[in-house]
């Protein structure tokens, strides 16, 4: 096909024509910004649209209307051939540290709304669409616009507070003229305004001018203007791509081509080819016919073209709605209500109204409501055109219309309501928004002129069956009756019975969907019931009025100390420096792994895993892998010239699998080829015969079962719990199980390895934490010494543990494809293969039996942890240590027993996740706590109180600390959030509503810091200072976005008495600092600032007799002198680290430096009868001892927290009864997003603190708060409690996390959860294993 001659692409990017003869349809803008232009800036997140990594803004011109449109869209799905005659703008298009930077990248920057920066780029060019839409745009616009933008490491506060100042609002100090904005601090205080430290000065920010932004090219206002445009045809590998400019041609092109996809957003399609493999040799784009675009205005409602997006959807009904009267627009309201909610605006800026109906998706959004509303579609094919009612007939099947296949869509025609009819578009999602729903409804009612008799009635369901359903059954029992309590009890009923799902349903969530029909025609009832009383057809008293959960963010406060009177103006430690690389990671310039050029003869490799659970491999056919365009070899065990297998911890973790596989997604070979696209192709082709072994573990029931289990096992005890059991008041035995929860680094595991080309040296690029256990993984691999290999780190886009033990493997296997071609080889996993390989957080099952007073006081607990570490040990057995040695958390229990095993099974690895254990152990202590106040009565924070140390205390394992500070977090917690007021007002809200209720948590946390394992807590630095004064640190750390070498920097500059600008961080080598340990257990900066700190020292004292000869010299003239003396001016830093240990046997040891304390309040509101919540208000205090820098350690506090709601209240990994994952991305799989933000989010710095045992008296931040987290889900837990309470049920009940709307809603145990009858376990097959 490619031979053929095709047509040229024509396409501006960043003001610059680009014409390409040669262009594949299926190639992606993404690819080709990357690649082909290297505009690296857009980054590949996930490449299904779900993350905005790559998100750019496209201009078009609208001869219609001779406008300039601009949008968002998400790179990765566009086609390159789509944007023949479009404008696009990309993120280096708009600004550069070599030009001028653009406000909004200054802003991000500034406001430290960029950490890792991988998605920074991403939320610029979102934030930059919406401001040349925009300029003055509302908070509802900006998170709008952010809405398809995720972020792992910030928590989005400091996002939304830079793109914030770009509003003009009233609520807002910043329009009322106020130069101290209350996003710097609220007015609560005693201190005065001014004397407030604040994170970041708007005032000095550039203003936003628009007259200064890329004008639209005149060259393509010419061509869209010309008179007769020409069919395009592109021809590509194996697909060709046409273009037809009239409606005729479009209409003979699908009669001739009936299977041949129609293809406008690519949001369907594109997907389906990306990820399922799916082939279409032919791809028509109505893109340039017109009439698929056009609006008319008709007396009984308006005609949309099928080719319109669903932004303009939305903005034409928008506009509509208040040109005509309430009662004509109840239709557009709903839909306008369902599209705000329907996938990212990037998604809705190119999905089409007639590609969302003929997709005909089971939980389309759309279609239920078109149907409701008795819309309908005119549709073209050569025998004529044809109007088709959208109604249950329409859809016949799964992706299935009535539609015939040579028929197209032109438009759809949606109506004017009438007086006395109601129209609602009501749905539940797993994330408030951007998710596709669970269940999803359009309502219609009508009724006769002046009464409450239904004329008509209209219930259509998505998420209940493979299509959208109509209730029609319910419908008939409803149609002639007077709408009252009767009729509707009777329309549950039938509503049950008629929209039934087997519980073996893909989806699964059986009995939560089915309750959702229920409870969500019961929320219908009541609006409906709201409309007939506003028009005096009833006087009844209306049960209660549905308000929508709030959603405004309000401005929140971050509160730090000044640094002391006395330091120095040039001393930066202690002031909120922003990020060293924010403003590179803003324009796009920050170079991570995969930004790197490809060198000459590079090949890309991608793996083969294994599809079975448990199996022995029988044979491994490559040979038609091999027979493929651009494939150049395969790589298996037998090509491995050293160590097969990564020894750890007592275990061999093989490389590639040679003669049996222990899990889905384990590495059976490698193909190597000259593009990714081939190597992909390649890496399908390759046919793997297995043998199935029997019976697979999955489960922690199944391990325990089968005693499957890693040793060593631990134990610890302290006191006699058994004895103490008989003398306490009650007893009472609980559990809960955590799910475990993906890495979701915004940056895929990423490496880079070159051969030099002579004595077997290997340079690695490569996104890892711990640079020196890749040297050695490869060198071992290879059969080579150490010093042949250099490692690289510029920088990581986000860890959070999941780049060490994983990564080197993968790191070895890509040493042997460049060791065995002698070429470079790149590996970069796309998301769903980094989900499917890597393994997560573990999920944890925790036991207790605990033995507690009547006052409160606990005085025995006997623990049982089980955590599911998959099929290879990687670091479980440490993790399943610490969870025992953070056993007590904050509380002196006199008898307690602590048990702990890693369970081996048949799931990918879990490996290190941030906090390492810490977050599955402490829930189930607070959740122990949480029970025996539920037992006895008072609230929860008095019994923790009651039982939390005090005085100097001895902990569990006899190591003494001094928990003052935990209770200065504590009361300083109960002041700053107003707790006592906010507890009552709580209670009184939960009597006054039935289906609303909102709970409130107070959870303190005692985190230890370093590592048990004495030798990793050493690090190593090498600081150079050049002739002209200007100087080069290298350190250890990786940076990953916590800042570690901005802090370096700062540490370096106090240290030499120079400002920050003289200082430079460049990578981490191990090349330059050999042997280091991990960036890892928040120890970075301590660690490595101790040996930055003494090679600087070293430095200046033996500067120090220059200094004293010439004191007024400047440092330029001291180190010229220094040179000219023969002075060395590099020195190399040590810091061994403090000896910690502990000994399991003794029961006895000194594991950590220090703790790190904590105290987290957080309130939710939630509707009980969707389970849907949000967290109104968030307010942490940290002692984290006197931060180095605010700014970033508010960061890491922020980013942990959220990182941690998610785990306990969101991320949810869904595996398949033969060990399959179902997540594998950002649409199966929901980390946090804007929407999910505390809506008032304050965070406290404990003031007067201090630390002996670090640097500068700081304290280590990256992981304690993610466990205060748990607020959120112990929060919802007091809130489901009032509703249970409703329904008649008291004490202590089991709610596992994450508490997902589905737990959450099931155990309110309100009357529509307990009209659904349950399948018994056992008696059916699961869609998904609850893991």
């Amino acid at each position: 096909m490619s031979g053929q001659e095709g047509d040229s692409l024509c396409v501006f990017i960043n003001g610059k024509k680009v014409t390409e003869s040669h262009v594949d349809p299926e190639t992606m803008l993404l690819p080709f910004l990357r690649e082909k232009l290297r505009l690296t800036g857009t980054k590949s997140g996930c490449g299904g649209g779900g993350c905005g990594a790559c998100t750019v803004m496209v201009s078009r011109y609208q001869p219609a209307t001779k406008t300039i449109v601009h949008y968002s869209a998400n790179a990765c799905l566009l086609p390159v051939c789509q944007l023949y005659g479009a404008a696009i703008t990309t993120v280096e298009g708009i600004g550069s540290s070599k030009t001028r930077i653009h406000p909004v990248q200054e802003r991000i920057a500034k406001a430290h709304g960029s950490q890792c920066g991988f998605c920074t780029p991403g939320m610029v060019m979102s934030m930059y669409a919406l401001l040349r839409n925009k300029p003055k745009p509302t908070m509802d616009d900006i998170t709008q616009a952010l809405g398809g933008n995720l972020c792992r490491c910030t928590g989005y506060r400091p996002i939304v507070d830079g793109c914030r100042t770009f509003c003009q609002e009233g609520n807002c100090c910043q329009a009322n003229g106020g130069a101290d904005c209350c996003l710097n601090g609220e007015g609560n205080t005693n201190e005065s305004e001014h004397e407030k430290p604040q994170l970041f000065h708007q005032e000095k920010f550039l203003p936003l001018d628009p007259t200064q932004e890329l004008i639209f090219p005149p060259e393509l206002i010419l061509m869209a203007e010309a008179a007769n445009p020409q069919t395009l045809t592109f021809y590509g590998e194996r697909m060709i791509w046409m273009s037809p400019t009239s409606l005729e041609e479009l209409v003979q092109l699908r009669a001739k081509n009936p299977k041949a996809p129609l293809v406008i957003g690519n949001t369907n399609i594109g997907p389906d080819i990306k990820f399922k493999g799916i082939l279409h040799p032919l791809i028509i784009s109505p893109m340039r016919v017109k009439e698929l675009f056009e609006v008319s205005e008709g007396a009984d409602g308006v005609w949309v073209g099928a080719g319109s997006s669903l932004s303009e959807l939305q903005s034409l009904l928008e506009k509509m709605v208040p040109q005509n009267p309430e009662e004509k627009t109840e239709l557009f309201r709903a839909l306008i209500q369902q599209l705000r909610n329907l996938g990212s605006l990037q998604i809705r800026n190119v999905a089409s109204l007639g590609g969302n109906i003929v997709s005909a998706y089971p939980n389309s959004d759309l279609n239920p409501v078109l149907a409701a509303g008795n819309c309908k579609v005119k549709v073209i094919s050569p025998g004529g055109s044809r109007e088709v009612p959208l109604n249950q007939d329409f859809f016949i099947g799964f992706g299935k219309t009535i539609l015939k296949p040579e028929d197209v869509v032109v438009s759809v025609f949606i109506p004017f309501t009438r007086k006395g009819e109601y129209v609602r578009a009501l749905r539940q999602a797993p994330r408030k928004e951007v998710s596709f729903a669970t269940v999803t409804t359009g309502m219609r009612v009508r009724f006769s002129k002046g009464s409450r008799v239904v004329q008509e009635v209209s219930l259509y369901f998505g998420g209940m069956g493979p299509t959208t359903v109509n209730a029609t059954k319910t419908c008939k029992a409803i149609t002639g009756r007077p709408w009252d309590e009767e009729t509707l009890n009777q329309a549950y009923d039938a509503l049950l019975e008629e929209l039934d799902l087997p519980p073996s349903t893909p989806g699964g969530k059986v009995e939560f969907r089915r309750s959702l029909t229920l409870s969500l025609l019961f929320k219908f009832n009541l609006e409906v019931l709201q409309k007939l009383k506003e028009a005096n057809v009833i006087k009844d008293e209306i049960p209660e009025k549905l308000q929508p959960l709030p959603k405004e963010i309000q401005p929140s406060l971050q509160d730090f100390q000044h640094v002391p009177k006395d330091q120095g103006s040039q001393d930066p430690v202690g002031r909120p420096m922003m990020h060293r690389s924010a403003i590179s990671q803003a324009t796009g310039e920050a170079v991570y792994c995969d930004d790197i050029p490809k060198t000459d003869g590079e090949l890309f490799m991608v793996l083969v895993t294994s599809s079975r659970a448990h199996a022995k491999i029988i044979s491994l056919d490559m040979s038609e892998a091999l027979k493929l365009p651009g494939v150049v070899d395969v790589i298996t065990a037998n090509d491995v010239p050293g160590k097969k297998a990564r020894p750890t911890f007592g275990y061999d973790q093989e490389l590639l699998a040679e003669n049996q596989v222990f899990c889905v997604g384990q590495t059976v070979c490698a193909v190597l080829a000259d593009t990714k696209t081939h190597a992909k192709r390649g890496a399908a082709a390759v046919k793997i015969t297995y043998e199935d072994l029997p019976d697979p573990i999955f489960t922690i029931e199944d391990a325990i079962e089968k005693s499957s289990y890693y040793e060593p096992r631990r134990m610890f005890a302290r006191g006699d719990v058994t004895e103490a059991f008989q003398t306490c008041d009650q007893v009472y035995e609980g559990q809960i199980r955590l799910g475990g929860q993906e890495h979701f680094y915004m940056e895929p595991q990423s490496m880079l390895v070159v051969p030099v080309g002579e004595e077997k040296e290997f340079k690695v690029y490569i996104s890892t934490q711990w640079p020196t256990l890749i040297q050695e993984a490869v060198a071992e691999t290879l059969d080579i010494q150490s010093n042949r290999v250099t490692c690289h780190v510029k920088r990581l886009g986000g860890a959070f543990g999941g780049k060490v033990i994983v990564t080197s493997v993968l790191a070895s296997i890509t040493s042997v494809a460049a060791w065995k071609t002698n070429r470079a080889v790149r590996c970069v996993l796309e998301r769903g293969e980094d989900m499917l390989i890597t393994g997560g957080r573990h999920p944890v099952l925790g036991k207790y039996k605990v033995g507690f007073m009547n006052d409160g006081r606990i005085m025995a607990v006997d623990y049982y942890y089980y955590a599911n570490a998959g099929c290879f040990v990687d670091e479980s057995v440490l993790i399943s240590e610490k969870i025992l040695l953070h056993l007590d958390n904050v509380y002196n229990i006199p008898n307690m027993r602590g048990h702990s095993a890693a369970c081996r099974t048949n799931l990918p690895s879990n490996t290190a996740f941030r906090g390492f254990g810490v977050p599955q152990g402490l829930l189930v202590v607070e959740n122990m706590v949480n029970d025996v106040a539920m037992a006895l009565g008072p609230p929860a924070d008095q019994v923790r109180k009651v039982n939390m140390y005090k005085g100097p205390s001895a902990l569990t394992y006899k190591f003494e600390f001094s928990p003052e500070n935990l209770h200065r977090c504590w009361e300083l917690c109960k002041l700053k959030s107003d707790y006592s007021a906010r507890r009552q007002a709580v209670d009184q809200f939960n009597q006054q509503n039935r289906w609303r209720k909102k709970g409130v948590a107070l959870i303190p946390i005692k985190y230890g810091i370093a590592f048990a394992e004495s030798f990793l807590n050493q690090a190593g630095a090498l600081v150079h200072i050049y002739k002209d004064g200007s100087v080069l640190v290298t350190h250890g750390g990786t940076e990953m976005g916590q800042g570690i070498h901005t802090k370096m920097q700062q540490v370096a500059s106090r240290e030499l008495h120079i400002p920050t600008s003289k200082i430079f961080l460049s990578e981490t080598s191990t090349g330059t600092v050999p042997n280091t340990c991990p960036s890892a257990a928040s120890f970075g900066t301590d660690a490595n600032g101790m040996a930055v700190k003494e090679a600087c020292e070293i430095l200046y004292r033996r500067l120090e007799p220059i200094r004293l000869k010439d004191p007024k010299g400047s440092w330029e003239s001291w180190i010229k002198e220094a040179h000219m003396q023969k002075i060395s001016l590099s020195a190399t830093g040590f810091f061994r680290g403090e000896d910690l240990y502990y000994d399991w046997e003794k029961m006895e040891g000194h594991p950590y430096a220090y703790f790190t304390f904590g105290v987290c309040c957080s309130e939710v509101e939630l509707d009980c009868l969707t389970g849907d919540y949000r967290t109104l208000r968030t307010d942490i205090v940290m002692d984290i001892g006197r931060s180095i820098n605010p700014s970033l350690d508010i960061g890491q506090i922020e980013g942990a927290f959220m990182q941690g709601l998610g785990l306990y209240t969101l991320e949810e990994l869904k595996y398949s009864p033969t060990g399959i994952l179902y997540s594998r991305g950002p649409s199966q799989y929901k980390i946090p997003a804007v929407c999910d933000v505390p809506l008032k989010f304050n965070v406290y710095l404990l003031p007067d603190s201090c630390n002996p045992h670090a640097i500068y008296s700081s304290k280590g931040i990256g992981e304690p708060t993610l466990f205060l987290g748990s607020s959120v889900f112990f929060a919802i837990k007091d809130a489901v409690t009032a509703a249970r309470s409703d329904s008649g049920l008291s004490g202590p009940f089991f709610l596992d996390t994450p508490a997902t709307p589905e737990r959450v809603c099931l155990a309110c145990a309100s009357p529509f959860i307990k009209k659904v009858p349950t399948s018994k376990p056992g008696s059916f097959k699961p869609w998904a294993l609850d893991i």
